[in-house]
């Protein structure tokens, strides 16, 4: 406010009144003000605002953006960045985008103007433009993606191998007798969905299997497995095997073909992602690909806190990769 007002001319105060909306401002000087503000990518400090008249010293906080915090995934890297930042004297502000392009913009912006020190994000599904996130580096605000990272920008990241992870899989499938194997997965505007397909796709052909476009399916989520898995199911040369983008949605699988009188695994293997709390609590229990999301958080949390403590260069992009491992239980044989 010191900046805007010497530029301008006048006192901090009634750049404070203007910047608040004050009538005691004329409109014309009050419009002038903000404009040059914004123009100049001025936010007020909210936590500041809210200790001046406090002795608390301000906290060290990340901010950090799940997609859902119903997720078991999400909610398992939450708790590693949580761990990993108390740890090292750091606090959490956390906010869900509910998978919506237009709530991250909105969320991003609210970090930036209560000042956190950096950001932990994994994309909402629907984003496929980057102008928020790269604003932020633009502004040096620290910034990690995990999972779903974001090609379009230049920032750190912590992701799994989705490709072996699902490479692994469907090798796993195919050596339990599997020859017809449904791949269920999210839109391929999603580094991970790309790289599980990918992992699917090859280890077919090193098994001699060629892909089948009709076995194919963007479906990931239980709701929707379950509405189209009847159709896949009564086709007379139908799968032996699914493999599944996350726990959820092999879930909607694995009851849908119990529902249709099919039995699992004799009948019908199934393979999800993820091994949260609701692979176990399925009858057969589920075989899945663990994520390990604790480990994600922590890491991070990790790269995160050494950009903003200066270990880790701003300018370095630091990527780490979490390894998987298969989880076999009931539903394969």
């Amino acid at each position: 406010m010191k900046d805007i007002a010497k530029e301008l001319g006048i006192s901090v105060a009634t750049v404070s009144r203007a910047l608040k909306d004050s009538p005691r401002i004329s409109a014309e000087r009050r419009a002038a003000i903000q404009q040059y503000a914004r123009e100049h990518n001025f936010a007020p400090n909210l936590i500041a605002e809210s200790l001046r008249h406090s002795r608390v010293k301000p906290i060290k906080v990340i901010g950090v953006i799940i997609p859902e915090f119903t997720h078991f995934y999400f909610s398992s890297v939450l708790s590693g960045i949580e761990e990993e930042a108390s740890a090292r004297g750091y606090r959490i502000m956390v906010a869900q985008s509910d998978e919506k392009y237009e709530r991250e913009v909105i969320i991003c912006q609210s970090f930036f103007e209560n000042k956190v020190c950096g950001i932990i994000v994994s994309q909402a599904k629907d984003t496929q433009k980057y102008d928020h996130f790269q604003r932020l580096i633009d502004a040096g605000v620290p910034l990690v993606f995990y999972d779903r990272i974001c090609t379009g920008v230049s920032a750190s990241r912590v992701v799994v191998d989705d490709y072996m992870g699902a490479y692994n899989a469907v090798t796993h499938l195919i050596e339990t007798g599997c020859r017809r194997i449904a791949f269920y997965g999210s839109s391929m505007t999603l580094e991970i969905s790309k790289n599980r397909f990918n992992g699917y796709r090859d280890a077919l052909l090193k098994h001699g299997i060629r892909p089948d476009d009709t076995l194919i399916r963007f479906c990931d989520n239980r709701t929707d497995a379950e509405a189209i898995t009847p159709e896949i199911l009564q086709q007379d040369n139908r799968p032996d095997g699914f493999f599944a983008v996350n726990d959820d949605t092999a879930i909607g699988i694995l009851y849908t073909a119990k529902r249709m009188g099919l039995r699992v695994p004799d009948d019908v293997s199934i393979c999800g992602f993820t091994n949260g709390q609701r692979a176990v609590a399925c009858d057969p229990m589920l075989t899945t690909v663990e994520q390990r999301g604790i480990r994600v958080g922590e890491e991070a949390a990790n790269i995160l806190i050494g950009h903003v403590e200066g270990t880790i260069p701003l300018s370095k992009m630091e990527r780490r990769i979490v390894r998987t491992r298969l989880i076999i239980r009931g539903t394969t044989r």
